[in-house]
């Protein structure tokens, strides 16, 4: 079984950008999920690569992932005709300390939103905290990507955007 162990983080300012290797632009869509799903389906395009990825709907830092190499084809195919909402975001690979951070600046009814995730070998690892890397938002379920497909950044109250405290009725796992 892969499971995925991602923390999720809000990004303070443009210092990041000094570190960026590469960049690669995605688009991905929705083919299942919620209401009654215990997993979200989803079809991402990603450079010249495309993917079809599974992943269990639980909150938190820990889930269920598959991920399946896919035709591009096939893939823009299914964004065009299967998909609901599509998010768009160009993903910057950045390097800390040997750690690689995944900043991803949306585009879109996202724009505006840039976080950082990085994915962890086991819950308790120790990572480099760069000064850009501002805060923690793995608990909240509205800056999953399904949910931003849903209801995107552009939508969100000022308080939405401020809030650091409990998970609010919105922010169940999708």
């Amino acid at each position: 079984m892969a499971i995925e162990i991602e923390r999720k983080f809000l990004v303070d300012g443009d210092g990041w950008r000094e570190g960026v290797e590469r960049s690669v632009p995605m688009r991905q869509g929705y083919l299942a999920g919620p209401p009654g799903a215990r997993c979200s389906v989803r079809v991402r395009l990603a450079g010249a690569g495309a993917f079809l990825n599974i992943k269990s709907l639980v909150q938190g830092i820990v889930r269920d992932e598959y991920e399946y190499a896919l035709p591009p084809a096939d893939a823009v195919r299914m964004l065009e005709t299967l998909a609901g909402d599509v998010v768009a975001k160009l993903r910057h690979h950045v390097v800390v300390d040997g750690c690689l951070f995944e900043v991803d600046e949306f585009e879109g009814a996202n724009a505006g939103l840039v976080v950082a995730e990085i994915e962890l070998a086991t819950v308790d690892v120790v990572f480099p905290r760069p000064a850009w890397l501002g805060r923690e938002v793995s608990h909240l379920a509205r800056y999953y990507n399904q949910n931003l497909a849903r209801r995107p950044y552009a939508r969100w109250t000022r308080d939405e955007r401020d809030a650091d405290d409990a998970p609010r009725k919105d922010d169940r796992p999708c």
